[in-house]
């Protein structure tokens, strides 16, 4: 299992929202590609990164923070945020990022998640955000009657990397992971499943570690690292020591 430090970009900011709202946020840093680098440093295999502007525009708006955090750092790259047509996800690949992350457009158009899939094996994952197990888009600020299970079913057999889930309740909050609700997806699929949402201290860590053997293969975690509740040092330190 790797820990997977998030990014967040708003106007070119690294900032932490509450619940994804956009007028709760806290700016960590006026140069994200400094903050990766550091992440970078401390362990980190991959660095997740979200245009959030991105995801309320429906089209990526943070292009050159995103650029300068692919140039600086020498460690993979995934990138999410108002990801609506292959041309995006053509445009961001050769930008240089390792993995494209498709979420609204999972459940309102998934015939472009498995074009994607056909067109850039082993690089596109889909984002699934959920409030009380239903699937949430359009940057969090609607939720839909779909089953965030029956969701990423739709996406077995079509080449998705991994699935990142999100619980919103619990995103930014550091009140803990939901335990069950990710390990009730990852049991219920053969696609790697990444966890989101909540994790604050080290023994969140340790609490989601026994969900590898269902298929949980990482962990995305952003306000705990930059709140300092967390050292993103140690819990590499330990993830490594539990796969050796």
């Amino acid at each position: 299992m790797i820990i997977i430090p998030a990014i967040d970009l708003k106007n070119g900011c690294c900032v932490r929202l509450l619940q994804g709202e956009m007028d709760r946020e806290t700016i960590y840093s006026r140069e994200p590609e400094k903050m990766a680098l550091k992440w970078q440093e401390e362990g980190a295999k991959i660095i997740h990164v979200v245009d959030l502007d991105g995801a309320m525009e429906k089209h990526p708006k943070n292009i050159a923070a995103i650029r300068k955090i692919i140039e600086n750092v020498d460690v993979d790259v995934q990138v999410g945020g108002g990801i609506r047509n292959e041309d995006t996800v053509k445009m961001l690949l050769e930008l240089g990022a390792a993995r494209v992350i498709i979420g609204t457009e999972a459940i309102k158009n998934p015939r472009l998640v498995r074009d994607a899939c056909k067109n850039h094996p082993g690089r596109i994952v889909v984002g699934i955000d959920a409030r009380n197990g239903k699937v949430a888009i359009e940057g969090w600020t609607k939720t839909t009657d779909v089953e965030a299970v029956d969701l990423a079913k739709q996406f077995e057999d079509c080449g998705v990397a991994a699935i990142n889930f999100t619980d919103i309740h619990r995103d930014g909050m550091q009140t803990g992971p939901n335990i069950e609700e990710t390990r009730r997806l990852a049991a219920s699929i053969t696609i790697p499943v990444v966890a989101s949402g909540g994790v604050s201290t080290i023994e969140d860590i340790k609490r989601l570690l026994p969900l590898e053997e269902v298929g949980v293969t990482g962990i995305i975690t952003g306000k705990a690292l930059y709140a300092g509740t967390m050292s993103l040092r140690e819990a590499v330190r330990l993830t490594r020591k539990t796969t050796t």
